[in-house]
């Protein structure tokens, strides 16, 4: 994308100049006088320590199909595990610093890290091992949690880390320890699921050993792979309650947690290839918005793994990644020795990504070729990804659906729109399905409702039951947005039965329906399976899930902005078996200790936000935020209010009924501001 390019994106708002391709140019290329282009040092995808092996495996280079005796890569995973596995333990502790230096050499106006660092640890472990990680929240005044992206989570949903669903935020000065089984292998990510927080730098990978559908040489880790916003999350998001709601470029796009600024600071990824061998790349789109495009000058890759499914070795020249998706892929080192450009480009509607930097890339480094050197060939632009990923893959573990099962009815038939709510002759953007955005309430998530046996669920958390055992749960979902959804459930792997085509340009056309005609085109017999996957613009798509994980599962966007704006619901599976599966009493001592914290929490350090955190609650629930201070460096006049049939609530009481909207944060940081 151009410099001079104008995207206005995120709720259906485009206006678009030209379009190149985003390939790094050669050495002396205009770009050159805004980069450094000096010599980097050669960096691995992944610095942890080896796994200490538990045991004998046959997996070797040339037979990475079998993992250990009785497991290999047709064992269906979700029925079975090697025994025998070990608990790997790992403690975060997590901080906030203002005015960090980035990776890129730029100021980023709030960063909050994982023992210091971007991206955090990588959690390592072998399939059948048990991960425990304790969280320390040392952040100053927000509450956090830890979500662990594509983890099926079996009878464990309390462990699944989303405030309001499946547990309370930890509060400041706390911990909480989150165990799951490792009952899945390849390769995903962590985030914090508290609002948009990730996108301060709350994020990291994992990385599950287990057997592979080819053989290779050498495993140079998880290739992380995100863009970076020099603003803090919570400003951004702010700035998306008004029309038109549009969600900024990024800022820079980096590798590994590297790249090289606009103002001569950072540097370059590079990644070390043996000559002659076969390297595992496990790539990752750990982005807030940015969906892209990856490719790597004159090597092919080889898919191995989408998500946490292996699938049939698939070769391609690029791949598009979805926000929360990961191909573990195998490249052959046979090309003459030398540095190669990693390329990411975007799609040219700018429709599910745009940077302001112009040509994002990291370097792939031949074994005897020069460190300091830049590659010179930039390459050639992929075919455009439409925003639409790859659903050719076979599965190497079957799963199929009874197409008689099937029926799209006005229960499983899921509306997205975009809608604009006004209030006092000022609009604000939301996501809705089904008529409804999702507001959760922290301090009473969904589980807690099912511990104390009240299933009667205010519309605003989006609850759609799935009451039985074992049955195959088909969801259609039609997106009357011209704006495309990378969408993520969590709990399970769904079954992609199908989708309507991309288009170029989807605001020239209305929505599609699906129709009994489209019934033809889905592909119920082993189908790719996946737990993120793209929602045409102005399109549907339909996937399945087997109700076998008893819990409260989010199924939303996985845009930070646009789930804030409340694009999610969640399936309540089979409520009835909650109590005797998961262990609902694990939610209350962090529940207990959030309300205490927001029950003393003094209302004086919120109040340089309080005027427009009023607006934006006035406009969402119709409440009135009672306090007895106002913060006289707010410029904004009052706002006249008309008091009948408002409801009236304490501050700590409004704090905690924000949830997935949270402006809290970034409130604070304006008032800091000021």
């Amino acid at each position: 994308m151009k410099l001079t390019d104008l995207v206005v994106r995120g709720f259906g708002f485009l206006v678009l100049a030209g379009q190149t391709a985003a390939v790094p140019p050669p050495l002396g290329n205009l770009f050159s006088k805004h980069l450094d282009l000096s010599p980097r040092d050669a960096e691995p995808p992944s610095t942890d320590l080896e796994l200490s092996k538990r045991g004998p495996t046959c997996n070797t280079p040339t037979n990475r199909a079998c993992y250990r005796t009785g497991f290999t890569i047709n064992t269906d995973y979700e029925a079975s595990f090697p025994p025998g596995g070990v608990t790997r333990n790992y403690n975060f502790v997590i901080t906030e610093i203002d005015n960090w230096v980035g990776p890129d050499g730029v100021v980023k106006r709030k960063a909050m890290l994982i023992n210091g660092k971007f991206p955090g640890p990588t959690i390592r472990a072998d399939w059948g091992d048990t991960v425990s990680v304790t969280v320390t929240n040392n952040l100053r005044v927000n509450g956090t949690s830890i979500h662990w992206h594509g983890v099926r989570m079996l009878n464990n949903c309390v462990n699944d880390g989303v405030p309001g669903i499946t547990e309370c935020p930890i509060p400041p000065g706390q911990s909480k320890v989150y165990t799951f089984k490792v009952e899945q292998y390849g390769s995903s990510w962590y985030h914090s699921h508290f609002s948009s927080q990730y996108a301060n730098g709350i994020v990291g990978q994992m990385q599950f050993e287990g057997p592979a559908s080819l053989p290779y040489d050498e495993d140079l880790g998880v290739f992380p792979i995100t863009d970076w916003y020099y603003g803090s999350a919570d400003q951004i998001q702010h700035a998306l309650i008004p029309p038109p709601g549009a969600a900024p470029p990024s800022d820079n796009v980096l590798f590994n947690g590297s790249h090289v600024g606009p103002t001569g600071g950072g540097k370059y990824a590079r990644v070390k290839l043996k000559p002659g061998k076969r390297h595992r790349l496990r790539i990752i789109n750990t982005s807030v918005d940015n969906t892209f495009t990856v490719s790597l000058v004159n090597h092919q890759f080889t898919v191995i793994q989408a998500d946490f499914v292996p699938v049939n070795a698939f070769t391609t020249s690029s791949l598009f990644l979805a926000v929360g998706q990961r191909y573990d892929v195998t490249i052959d080192a046979n090309q003459a020795v030398g540095n190669y450009w990693f390329n990411v480009t975007f799609a040219a509607s700018g429709l599910c990504g745009v940077s302001n930097m112009p040509f994002p890339a990291a370097i792939f480094q031949y074994e005897g070729a020069s460190s300091t050197a830049l590659p010179t060939i930039r390459g050639t632009a992929p075919p455009d990804s439409l925003c639409q990923d790859n659903t050719s893959f076979v599965p190497i573990v079957t799963r199929s659906a009874p197409a008689a099962s099937f029926t799209a009815t006005p229960s499983n038939v899921l509306n997205l729109t975009l809608a604009t709510q006004t209030w006092q002759g000022q609009q604000r953007v939301y996501w809705k399905i089904k008529g409804q955005d999702m507001n959760i309430t922290w301090d009473e998530p969904t589980l807690e409702y099912v511990a104390k046996g009240n299933l009667n669920f205010p519309n605003r958390l989006n609850v759609f039951q799935v009451p039985q055992a074992n049955t195959w749960s088909f969801w259609v979902i039609e997106n009357t947005a011209g704006v495309p959804h990378p969408m993520h459930l969590h709990g399970h792997d769904f079954l992609i039965l199908g989708r309507s085509p991309a288009v170029a340009n989807p605001f020239g056309i209305t929505p599609r329906r699906f129709t009994a005609a489209d019934q033809s085109s889905l592909k119920f017999n082993n189908p790719v399976r996946r737990d993120t996957t793209m929602l045409p613009g102005n399109g549907w798509l339909v996937v399945a899930f087997k109700s076998d994980n008893p819990g409260a599962w989010l199924f939303h966007c996985h845009i930070a902005w646009h789930v804030s704006q409340g694009l999610s619901i969640q399936f309540l599976e089979r409520v009835s078996s909650i109590p005797s599966t998961v262990q609902l009493s694990a939610i209350e001592p962090n529940c207990q200790r959030w309300t205490t914290y927001y029950a003393t929490s003094p209302a004086k350090q919120f109040d340089s936000g309080l005027k427009m955190l009023i607006r934006y609650l006035l406009s969402q629930s119709s409440v009135l935020v009672m306090s007895s201070s106002e913060d006289p460096r707010d410029p904004s006049p009052d706002i006249p209010v008309d008091l009948s049939g408002l409801k009236v609530y304490s501050w700590s009481q409004v704090r905690s009924m924000v949830g997935l909207y949270n402006l809290e944060i970034g409130l604070l940081e304006l008032g800091s501001e000021a």
